[in-house]
């Protein structure tokens, strides 16, 4: 079929629209639609150079926004109890990102890289199991660094303790830290890697505006160990709690339970130049290593102990006893 020919009408009515054109829409944050300054008209007027400047007193004018986000994931043949654990940690963390597992080969650290980049994360936390006994935690900030190695000891998960404590999930937590964590540099670092990690930013989307529960680290026998408490507070309303009363306010432990013991601090993501290096740290390959060899000195023990009896036996031979055979002929 033929096409209709446009009436002349409808084709002013075109060239009327295409002058015509959609204001222009603004910007979008995390906040909303960021409305356009009333300056604009006048920014453009001005010369590059006062443009520039303008765009850098607004920049340093702009606050801080903290935008941390944290990979959480593990290496493949983790241990049951292993994997709770980080499932407990991940529960704790609104601004975490779970991940399938990563083989635990000498090129994971190229692997996370690229999986941190592509994630938009600026931090991991890689739990990486070894032999199905032994629990490793990198703590790494990427892509500059640096990265903590720890071994962790002491596991409890929240299913395996039962306690009575109980948290809103996803609200903020109080971070609390001993006093010795400001003794030493490395232990500075550690803190305040621990801190970016495990500090929910403000203004997340999936956290809620609530402190009801308490991250303590705290350090014993160079070992770091952390603990999940509820802040209770009690509800009836002549107990009632005013500002600052922090005597009726008592402390419920959650979970989970564990313990870090740092073995080296490394000033890349995942390896580069060693910044520290734990003196007192002795591998579990060498705690077993010993144990069997206790166990083979027992074992040798006794054959020692067999071969002497044997000796003595042979060496001291009982005389032959004259009524041995004074009952065999009546039978």
């Amino acid at each position: 079929m033929a096409k209709k020919r446009k009436r002349s009408s409808d084709a002013a009515a075109a060239v009327e629209k295409s002058d015509e054109f959609a204001p222009q829409r603004p910007e979008r944050t995390l906040f909303g639609f960021k409305e356009k300054p009333a300056d604009d008209e006048e920014a453009e007027v001005k010369p590059a150079s006062e443009g520039e400047e303008d765009a850098a007193a607004a920049a340093a004018a702009a606050p801080f926004r903290n935008k941390e986000k944290v990979l959480v994931t593990c290496s493949r043949r983790i241990n049951y109890r292993y994997r709770h654990l980080m499932q407990n940690v991940v529960s704790l963390l609104p601004h975490a990102k779970k991940d399938s597992k990563v083989e635990s080969k000498q090129s994971k650290g190229n692997a996370l890289n690229e999986l941190l980049e592509l994630r938009s994360c600026s931090s991991c936390l890689f739990f990486e199991c070894r032999k199905q006994k032994d629990l490793y935690l990198w703590m790494v900030k990427s892509p500059g660094g640096p990265s903590v190695k720890f071994l962790v000891n002491a596991v409890h998960t929240m299913e395996e303790l039962k306690l009575t404590g109980n948290h809103l999930k996803g609200s903020r937590p109080l971070i609390t830290f001993s006093t010795n964590f400001d003794g030493q540099p490395h232990w500075q670092l550690v803190k305040e890697m621990l801190t970016q990690i495990f500090a929910t930013p403000k203004d997340h989307r999936k956290a809620k505006p609530f402190h009801d529960h308490v991250f303590v680290f705290s350090i014993v026998d160079d070992h770091v160990w952390f603990r999940n408490y509820q802040i209770s507070v009690p509800h009836n309303e002549i107990d009632k709690v005013d500002k600052g009363g922090l005597d009726k306010m008592t402390l419920v432990e959650v979970g989970p339970r564990f313990c870090l013991n740092p073995i080296k601090i490394f000033g890349g993501s995942f390896g580069g130049p060693t910044l520290y290096e734990n003196p007192f740290y002795v591998s579990p390959n060498q705690i077993r290593a010993l144990e069997k060899r206790k166990k083979a000195g027992q074992y040798a023990k006794k054959v020692k102990a067999k071969v002497r009896r044997k000796m003595h036996e042979m060496e001291n031979t009982l005389e032959p006893d004259e009524f041995a055979e004074l009952w065999k002929g009546e039978d």
